[in-house]
């Protein structure tokens, strides 16, 4: 009894700090939250708390803020993410059913996050090697020149121009693209680049310019550490920790491959991860909370979507966000 009463404690102190930035005191928790003790009884359990790690007392006559053990207990095991409304549902769906392309995707995405959970979106761009080839297709744009269109799991479209050097004839360009699609379609980059290199061997000619095309255009990992930024201005309000937390965060938007080490791996679709201040991989960003989930087709993890942010965030809102919007990307990159 004791313990649930504490981690009542625990919950409503941290809601209360996020929600009004200061410290909280017995009195404004027993009248905010109906805990039906006394406030010297919550006195009592603040104490033991800030014995025990989770709260500490900024100064002597204020009241408790959460530490960033407090905070991991509140996600762990006090945190219902909360479920998206109806209406949250429908404004996401709308906002990104429009997406034509992996770029609109991802900006739409970014924008979207930040919007949700007024803290600094980051999203991904799903990475070249993790990604399978969904399809090829290959155009004559004239009697000696193709277009060869390379379509990936992750959204991603490349297009390369194909000099054959000679005509080719409709009959043959089709038994080229049978070909080409049996080799590579359905297969993880690496895997795909190897039967198309063993293609061209077998058979000189359109087959192996065509091959080597896509060979290069899977070769190209431009995008492998490639991120979206949005919502660097939500910041601003998080002025009383401008320096702990806010200073290294913008200096970090400048650093994408910063911004990749800080967001970690992808983590499986669904599976929201949190980070809590000194448990990043980064010392300068002690101050900061991430909470990412990886998105792809087919519940495949191709690339992380998540927010940054100081440590004092809401975080049941935050984790149901990120996942939802994860989701819906995932939807779309699975329908595309």
């Amino acid at each position: 009894m004791q313990e649930e009463r504490r981690l009542a404690v625990l919950r409503a102190i941290v809601e209360d700090y996020v929600s009004t930035e200061e410290p909280v005191g017995s009195k404004a928790l027993v009248e905010r939250h109906g805990l039906n003790v006394s406030p010297a009884t919550v006195r009592n359990d603040m104490a033991a708390l800030e014995d025990e790690g989770y709260l500490t007392q900024p100064h002597t006559s204020a009241g408790r803020v959460p530490t960033d053990k407090g905070y991991r207990l509140f996600v762990d095991r006090l945190t219902t993410v909360k479920p998206m409304t109806g209406a949250e549902k429908r404004a996401i769906s709308s906002f990104l059913d429009g997406a034509v392309d992996l770029d609109e995707i991802v900006t739409r995405s970014v924008r979207l996050l930040s919007q949700l959970t007024r803290q600094v979106a980051v999203v991904q761009y799903p990475t070249l090697s993790r990604s399978t080839v969904r399809h090829v297709e290959l155009v004559a744009l004239a009697p000696d020149r193709l277009l060869a269109v390379l379509i990936l799991s992750s959204g991603r479209v490349e297009q390369r121009l194909v000099e054959l050097g000679a005509p080719i004839a409709d009959d043959d360009l089709a038994r080229l693209r049978t070909r080409v699609n049996l080799s590579a379609t359905g297969e993880v980059i690496a895997e795909a680049a190897t039967a198309l290199r063993d293609l061209a061997e077998a058979e000189p000619g359109p087959s192996a310019l065509v091959a080597g095309v896509l060979v290069d255009a899977m070769s190209d990992h431009r995008s492998d550490s490639r991120v979206a930024v949005g919502g660097a201005a939500n910041l601003a309000r998080y002025g009383d920790s401008f320096d702990s937390a806010v200073r290294p965060l913008l200096e970090a938007l400048e650093e994408h491959v910063v911004l990749l080490k800080l967001m970690g791996e992808a983590s499986a679709a669904g599976t929201v991860t949190v980070r809590i201040g000194a448990e990043g991989p980064i010392e300068q960003f002690s101050s900061t909370s991430v909470v990412t989930t990886g998105y792809g087709p087919h519940d495949d993890a191709l690339a992380t979507l998540g927010i940054v942010g100081p440590t004092r965030m809401d975080y049941p809102g935050t984790m149901a966000a990120v996942r939802a919007v994860a989701r819906y990307v995932s939807r779309i990159l699975d329908e595309a």
